[in-house]
């Protein structure tokens, strides 16, 4: 373990730490290039519908392996003193935590007459969640994620408190992993129960009406108390106390091998709501009624023909906000009693902007549109007659306005690239809204301003991307610009403050994100043109970008550089392999890179099929094998200086995906520019990392870029 003030390797120059590698050389490189590693290449091949495709790192994907392990160990003997050596690194690191170093609250919750919130003093590795019994009143800690390890790796993922507010439930994550266990704790005392629930991922837990247990999903345990993810999870009721081995299996699917359900209790106690997921592109609704003792399931909507969420409930009217019929999404009410779709009420109509979301507070519905990726609030009655507005301080994005039928407040954030987070108090009463919490950081953000601009993409398609810079920027092709982008699951980038964005806006830099096809921004039909067969046109998007950028003189291909994560880090590698000429360095994060066998790790991620498809279909396969990074890396192209980033404990997106991309491209690269690897231990996807990962990560980062892109430093003081 390392504390927040140190790193694992110390600098040293890069002719000693090359000299001293123990490694053998991976390409044809030129006599400065650095030395890399060796990665065993196997002869393992595939036969995909008569296509025979070379896997010679399969063996990275036995991740727990001695072979793997020596290999991070050299990867990283490599990248980190390099990293480290970059003159304009320890100035970065200064300067992240300067900015950085400011205080941080979430949306206060009301449950049971308590407020709970996190809270973070500015460099606190973990935010801490606190209880008072008013607002603004005094506070104590509740839960202090810091006090978990001394290096601040275990983190709290979500927590549900239970109807009298006695009790809260709290995921804990070790190490940045996806899996989860549950814990309880005691308001008042703030010890904690004996109960501990493992073997769950992605579920939500949900007090019974009494509070005596709580529902849940998980996965069926095997050997050694061990979980399967590559099966479904099953819903479960824990009653406090008891062992989880005594937990009640309330509902299982054993109709369909890739369906996985998740219970809701309403919040009149009637009904537990089943949320059926399978993909990202639609759902199944069922309901149980919790007075049953037959424990009958009523399938709600099982077409699997869009995608359905339970706003709120109102006896046996459920209040839905779907996609069905129209791609910009609508809320319904649907009488359980008898649903039939012409017997929906509409409520709030589909119009020409995106219904992204719908709340439900007091008497209200709080309808949050994306108007061309940005937040805009409307508000609602039960029955569906409009009330007006919520006047927003800008162009930007907002979360909150959540809450219980009987609360006279609610509350809301606003952020955008420019402006750190606000949070506002909202009154029901007389439907006026107050700041409640302003984040004041150490930086004039007043110099800088975004601007939203259209582009044609490759086929035509118009598409919106922000971009952000000093407001007396010269626009000569000289700037040293970051493109960022997603572009996946329906996911949309709207404009929300980042720290890392801030640092680059410092550096002189521009950064431009670009709303591309796959997301959400536009609704179901700009997600589908950008999943399966079409997923192509996420990446011409993204090419278009550069080429626009650098057409309108914001920078050059010699300043331009790219960076995504996960979704995203697919979307680095593909723009990379396709167009290695364009850019001037890039960074993949946490990237799904290998495409034909990204499924194979767990269920969680074959549900990615409904934006990727499958390799095991022979129309998916053909389309993956055209774009998948590592499968089109050419030997002795020139690519870009790359820097490659993952953590070793992340199951969402395996580690082994950047592993195989590192190795391919470090033994194809045709040229001098460097491609390096940085694996971080004890970290996953990235939710739950301490401060001070981050805050090394990020330097490291944009070190590796003002290097490459060779910008100059400010004197940030």
């Amino acid at each position: 373990m390392y504390p927040a003030n140190s790193r694992p390797f110390k600098p040293i120059l890069l002719t000693a730490f090359v000299a001293l590698l123990l490694a053998c050389s991976s390409g044809d490189h030129a006599e400065n290039a650095l030395t890399y590693p060796h990665a065993m290449r196997s002869d393992q091949v595939d036969d995909y519908f008569g296509v025979l495709v070379a896997d010679p790192y399969r063996w990275m994907e036995d991740i727990e392996s001695e072979a793997v392990g020596k290999w991070i160990k050299a990867e990283n003997e490599v990248s980190f003193p390099y990293l480290a050596a970059i003159p304009a690194r320890e100035a970065l690191i200064k300067r992240f935590r300067e900015l950085w170093d400011y205080e941080k609250f979430g949306l206060p919750r009301h449950e049971a007459g308590r407020y709970f919130y996190w809270h973070n003093d500015g460099l606190q590795d973990q935010s801490i969640l606190y209880v008072s019994d008013s607002l603004g009143g005094e506070a104590r800690v509740l839960i202090d994620p810091n006090e978990f390890r001394e290096d601040a790796t275990n983190s709290v993922g979500s927590y549900e408190v239970s109807h009298d507010g006695s009790k809260i439930a709290y995921s804990v994550s070790e190490g940045g992993s996806d899996w989860k266990d549950w814990r309880v704790r005691n308001v008042e005392s703030g010890e904690d129960y004996p109960d501990v629930i493992t073997g769950t991922k992605f579920t939500p837990v949900s007090w019974s009406i009494d509070d005596k247990g709580y529902y849940y999903s998980r996965y069926p345990m095997v050997e050694n108390a061990a979980a399967d993810d590559n099966q479904q999870v099953a819903i479960y009721y824990h009653r406090l106390g008891e062992s989880q081995d005594e937990d009640e299996l309330i509902y299982e699917i054993t109709d369909h091998a890739t369906r996985n359900p998740y219970g809701t209790v309403t919040d009149d106690g009637r009904f537990l709501v089943i949320h059926v997921s399978d993909g990202f592109d639609s759902n199944g609704i069922y309901y149980m009624p919790l007075d049953d003792q037959e424990r009958t399931v009523s399938r709600l909507f099982d077409e699997w023909d869009a995608i359905y969420s339970i706003v709120d409930t109102d006896g046996d009217t459920f209040y839905v906000h779907t996609n069905k019929n129209t791609p910009h999404w609508q809320l319904v009410a649907v009488d359980i009693t008898r649903n039939n779709i012409d017997a929906w009420q509409v409520l709030i109509p589909p119009i020409d902007s995106v219904l992204d979301t719908v709340s439900s507070v007091g008497e209200r519905f709080f309808a949050h549109y994306l108007n061309d990726a940005t937040s805009k609030i409307e508000r609602y009655t039960r029955d569906g007659d409009y009330l007006g507005e919520v006047i927003l301080p800008g162009l930007g994005t907002v979360s909150g306005f959540s809450g219980e039928r009987q609360d006279d407040e609610t509350f809301f954030s606003f952020s955008s690239y420019v402006s750190p987070p606000r949070i506002f108090r909202y009154s029901l009463k007389d439907d006026t809204s107050e700041i409640y919490k302003v984040a004041e950081i150490a930086a004039d953000v007043d110099a800088y301003e975004t601007t939203q601009v259209f582009y044609s993409s490759k086929d035509g398609t118009l598409v919106p991307m922000f971009i952000t810079h000093r407001k007396d920027i010269v626009l000569d092709g000289t700037n040293p610009t970051l493109l960022y982008g997603y572009g996946g699951f329906n996911v949309s980038q709207t404009p929300r403050y980042s720290t890392k964005f801030m640092v680059w806006l410092e550096t002189g830099g521009v950064v431009a994100v670009a709303n591309l096809r796959g997301g959400g921004e536009y609704g179901e039909t700009w997600h589908k043109a950008g999943t399966r067969e079409h997923k192509q046109n996420v990446f011409d998007d993204f090419i278009a970008a550069a080429e626009w950028l650098i057409e309108n003189k914001y920078t050059s291909k010699s300043k331009l550089a790219i960076n995504g994560g996960s979704n995203g880090g697919l979307l680095v590698g593909a723009s990379m392999t396709q167009r290695p000429d364009l850019f001037a360095a890039a960074i993949s994060n946490v990237g799904v890179l290998d495409m034909l066998r990204y499924h194979t790790t767990s269920a969680n991620a074959r549900a990615w099929s409904s934006d990727y498809g499958l390799s095991e279909n022979e129309s998916d396969f053909r389309a993956q094998f055209a774009y998948s990074p590592l499968h089109n890396v050419e030997k002795g192209a020139c690519y870009p200086p790359t820097l490659i980033t993952t953590g070793d404990r992340d199951n969402r997106v395996m580690p082994w995906h950047s592993f195989k991309f590192a190795a391919e491209m470090q033994q194809a690269q045709g040229c001098t520019n460097p491609i390096l690897i940085r694996i971080e231990t004890r970290a996953g996807h990235g939710s739950g990392k301490p401060t001070w990962m981050r805050i090394e990560q990020a330097a490291d980062e944009w070190a590796f870029l003002v290097e490459q892109l060779d910008i100059e430093l400010p004197d940030f003081d």
